[in-house]
């Protein structure tokens, strides 16, 4: 009988790279789309950030329990309003004759469907948040959300500001 000589066999085979790439290229399409909506989240917590120095502000105001400002974008308030606010992300910023905080997303650097979207920020007096504040009130929660009408979708806003 004739011996065969067999040799151990070396690379990979056309259907194991096949596998090898089609793995790759799910995993790519699911990993891309989330990733995009990562990065507008992290740009749109910029909003919620430039809400917050005006939302410390706003709570003083309220627990001083002096008379409340009884026009939107009060200098009472202690928060720059306006264009004034404007960063990259934010292209206004305004506050309510009730301490209501709203956010305008700027109209670039934005997907568009995030551009020119309302955020706000309520706040209530009782950690359920409802109520209406008054003078003399302690903010005890803070809503935060995308307005009812022209508002930030949801899934570009953090965690913490989907209510």
């Amino acid at each position: 009988m004739k011996q065969m000589n067999k040799q151990a066999q070396k690379g990979f085979t056309l259907i194991e790279l096949m596998i090898v790439v089609a793995i790759i290229g799910i995993l790519a399409a699911i990993a891309i789309p989330a990733y995009q909506d990562y990065t507008v989240r992290a740009k749109v917590s910029e909003v919620i950030l430039a809400m917050s120095s005006c939302r410390t502000s706003v709570t003083e105001v309220f627990q001083s329990g002096e008379t409340l400002p009884t026009t939107d974008n009060a200098p009472e308030w202690g928060c720059t309003t306006g264009t004034d606010a404007a960063t990259q992300y934010v292209s206004d910023l305004s506050v309510s004759s009730a301490g209501v905080i709203t956010a305008k997303s700027a109209t670039a650097n934005l997907p568009t469907d995030a551009q020119g979207k309302d955020v706000i920020m309520t706040p209530y007096p009782n950690a359920d948040e409802s109520g209406t504040m008054t003078a003399g009130d302690n903010v005890a929660s803070w809503g935060c959300g995308p307005a009812g009408t022209g508002g930030m979708p949801v899934n570009y806003l953090p965690s913490t500001c989907r209510n």
